[in-house]
């Protein structure tokens, strides 16, 4: 049927055109938006003793997964800011140096892992005082310009046997921030973590009953540790808005555009999905004509003799 192929000929052409043009992104200019990069000098603080991943987040998760994904929301929260991570257990360390790369932040966060149970001696909720000290002071000293704050992540669990040292950091050298505190009073059991290619599933056993071991939230010890660092504590469950722990930063404190960057942004209004959309029905046309043709060509083969 020469009328019939004409017709398809032209509608595959006419697919051909959409799917060129809606490559080229065609768009109209939209209303102004306001966009902010946020002139702060980000620490996260991450408890990785074993209680953080005891089961007792949500619907029974490890801790780890809401630090996590509170760590993912903070971020996106302060656009534009420089992240690092410092994880403390028996020590503490600079996991993540300071950087604008949400890839590597989301990298760092993704393979935290608590410290083997095994060698485990207990560990202060204060353990990494020293090295955040050092940190702040450092960033104070070579850009003085640039906000600092710091969010701690843990439970207020004390396994050292001596009580916590305090955190003795000046607090003029912390803009904000908050202690976010993961864990419930009945507690939560921790799997035996002893490498990160260990696939055994046991749980951690209490050696004074041979009972599964519990992980309970201590909400006064962080409370006391916001109180030095001068941040307000924050108690941690599944879903929860980030907004109570970023919500008094104060991003035009830090005041010129050469340090906070507002600009006028024109939102593109993207009209390459109607074009997409037109591929799609030429598609599911030639699609039902196939088929239509079929069926009557069958039809056709049946009723000769």
């Amino acid at each position: 049927m020469p009328g019939e192929s004409r017709a398809t000929h032209w509608r595959l052409t006419g697919a051909v055109v959409l799917l060129g043009v809606a490559a080229l992104r065609p768009a109209v200019a939209g209303e102004q938006v306001d966009t902010t990069a946020a002139n702060l000098n980000v620490y996260f603080v991450v408890d990785t003793t074993s209680s953080i991943i005891a089961e007792d987040y949500g619907d029974g998760r490890p801790r780890i997964d809401g630090v996590s994904s509170d760590i993912s929301a903070i971020a996106e929260a302060l656009p534009g800011a420089r992240y690092s991570v410092v994880t403390f257990d028996q020590d503490a360390r600079v996991r993540l140096p300071l950087t604008t790369d949400t890839t590597a932040l989301d990298a760092a966060v993704e393979t935290l892992l608590p410290e083997s149970y095994e060698v485990s001696r207990g560990t202060s909720v204060s353990e990494a005082n020293d090295r955040l000290k050092t940190l702040l002071q450092q960033a104070d000293a070579r850009t003085p310009e640039r906000g600092r704050v710091v969010f701690y992540f843990g439970d207020g669990e004390q396994t050292a046997q001596d009580p916590p040292a305090p955190f003795d950091i000046d607090k003029r050298l912390i803009n904000g921030g908050a202690v976010l505190g993961y864990g419930t009073t009945e507690g939560g059991r921790m799997k035996a973590t002893r490498s990160r290619f260990d696939t055994t599933r046991d749980y951690i056993k209490d050696p004074a009953t041979g009972e599964d071991a519990r992980s309970v939230v201590s909400e006064d010890t962080l409370r006391t540790i916001g109180d030095q660092l001068g941040l307000s504590f924050v108690h941690r469950e599944a879903g929860d808005a980030i907004g109570p722990a970023v919500g008094g930063i104060d991003l035009e404190r830090f005041g010129t555009s050469e340090q906070i960057e507002k600009q006028k942004v024109i939102a593109r209004r993207e009209l390459y999905w109607p074009l997409l959309l037109g591929v799609a029905g030429i598609a599911a046309w030639e699609v039902g004509a196939g088929i239509t043709a079929l069926v009557q060509t069958r039809r056709r083969k049946e009723t000769r003799p």
